[in-house]
């Protein structure tokens, strides 16, 4: 490990020396992808074909969220994060639904390094990775560097924040080279830089598509998913900047106009609502509420599906297997529907707060 920790550092500060310019992308781009392959040999255990990076921590997966809540190792208070922990579940979750378990990993402080091992950090990312959101807490007076380290040591450990996988088309042939084709400018990837990073893969033939404005990460990320098996994680991510009690009005105004931030007061308890907002925005859950026939619907407890699958068969299957093979059709009251009820189908797309009623067989 040792040799790839040194390998690792001199390709990080050739990569430092070396001015960002359009004369330099090609060089920069081949650096990447050579960090990235040492990366993927430092947090995949030996012996291990591609199940993806090291051990975490022993926590089992219970019910459908799981928080990761990070807090920088220079705001070492747990009652900060005590105190958000218990306003979440207190306010956000109670009384806490049968339909719902929740998980709230509080993270040892990420330190520079961690990526590499340092502190247990590689355990302690590995159980980010696993996160439906993660809440990193900053101080508000020095955010911006402890900011970038823990964002540093999160990207390396293939976890990408407030991002979606590149648009990028990729098919492995047997023969003819690399074909790139480009459906609109690309300000960093040409035919040669794509031919170099493809070639630090062992990788000569193929065809690859760039359907946005992709980078040299972008390429990269691509690969690693299709030819190692280890995938990066897309996660988002809210920054929660405490001790807002300690700045001006003005600067307040400053801080809230940063993309994917919340400034609060963990001491005071200020802010705690849009905190608790911002994290139901980032999750991306839709409640659907039930209503038997001839009662009331019950607004108690409502069955949370994730917003990429929200039809009615999602609906059936969350509440048993069997209930998608009696089914006939479904009543649906709300915005997913022109008319209050209205008679819908197993493939209908329902939205946030609609109220169904199943009709089997």
């Amino acid at each position: 490990m040792s040799s790839t920790l040194a390998k690792i550092a001199e390709i990080e500060a050739e990569m430092a020396r070396t001015q960002k310019n359009k004369a330099t992308a090609h060089h920069l781009g081949l650096l990447k992808a050579r960090l990235a392959k040492l990366r993927r040999e430092l947090i995949t255990p030996k012996g291990g074909g591609g199940g993806g990076p090291g051990e975490g921590f022993d926590v089992a997966k219970t019910g459908i969220l799981d928080f990761g809540l990070i807090n920088d190792r220079y705001l070492r208070n747990k009652l900060i994060l005590f105190d958000i922990f218990k306003f979440i579940i207190s306010f956000f979750f109670h009384p806490l639904p049968s339909f719902l378990i929740l998980q709230l990993l509080d993270l040892p402080g990420i330190i520079e390094g961690a990526k590499d091992g340092k502190g247990r950090g590689r355990q302690v990312i590995a159980v980010a990775r696993t996160c439906n959101l993660i809440l990193i807490v900053l101080d508000v007076l020095k955010p911006l560097g402890h900011k970038k380290i823990i964002e540093n040591e999160l990207e390396g450990f293939g976890i990408r924040l407030n991002s979606k996988p590149p648009n990028i088309g990729f098919k492995k042939k047997d023969k003819g080279g690399i074909n790139l084709t480009a459906t609109c400018p690309q300000s960093e990837l040409d035919a040669e830089t794509v031919k170099s990073i493809l070639a630090e893969y062992k990788i000569h033939n193929a065809d690859v598509t760039l359907r946005s404005d992709a980078t040299a990460d972008d390429l990269i990320d691509t690969n690693t998913l299709f030819f190692f098996n280890f995938c990066r994680v897309y996660i988002p991510c809210i920054y929660v900047l405490n001790k807002i009690d300690q700045i001006s009005i003005e600067e307040l105004d400053i801080i809230y106009k940063v993309p994917h931030c919340v400034p609060i007061s963990a001491h005071h308890r200020w802010n705690f609502d849009d905190l608790l907002e911002k994290i139901w925005d980032y999750l991306k859950l839709v409640r659907i509420y039930t209503k038997p026939k001839g009662q009331l619907p019950d607004y108690t407890s409502p069955v949370v599906l994730p917003y990429s699958r929200t039809t009615v068969e999602d609906f059936c299957m969350k509440i048993h297997k069997n209930l998608i093979k009696e089914f006939k059709y479904a009543l649906v009251w709300g915005l997913s529907v022109k008319h209050n009820p209205q008679k819908v189908g197993k493939d209908h797309t329902l939205e946030d707060e609609d109220v169904i009623q199943i009709v089997k067989k």
